[in-house]
């Protein structure tokens, strides 16, 4: 899947301009810890939470992921956008609840990799 279809799939609005939207992602993760996160997760694209603060936008940098979508409509600060596009992390925002967001995307194909399962 390519971060212009997670775009479609959610509803979502791109918070980062220059982002390459024709970037594949094979898997995903939803969470708002991003201790569980860096403990769990493997392999993943793309980080759907609904925690705003920088930490994230570290988080999915260490784990190579090339996009966040923030849910439940938050938007994050100028600052965290910035961080994001100088690590050519793409950002996303969306009206929908996590559940429903990892949902959608899992109905659409996109699993997820934890290092538990």
């Amino acid at each position: 899947m390519k971060i212009r279809e997670i775009l479609d799939a959610l509803g979502a609005r791109l918070l980062t301009p220059d982002a390459d939207l024709e970037v594949d992602v094979h898997a995903a993760c939803g969470s708002d810890m991003m201790s569980d996160v860096l403990a769990y997760v493997k392999d993943q694209g793309v980080l759907l939470t609904g925690l705003n603060n920088p930490q994230v936008v570290r988080t999915a940098d260490m784990m190579d992921m090339v996009c966040i979508v923030f849910v439940r409509g938050k938007v994050p600060g100028e600052g965290i956008l910035e961080l994001a596009a100088a690590r050519d992390i793409a950002v996303l925002t969306t009206e929908k609840t996590m559940f429903s967001a990892c949902g959608l995307l899992y109905e659409k194909g996109l699993r997820g990799g934890t290092s538990h399962v």
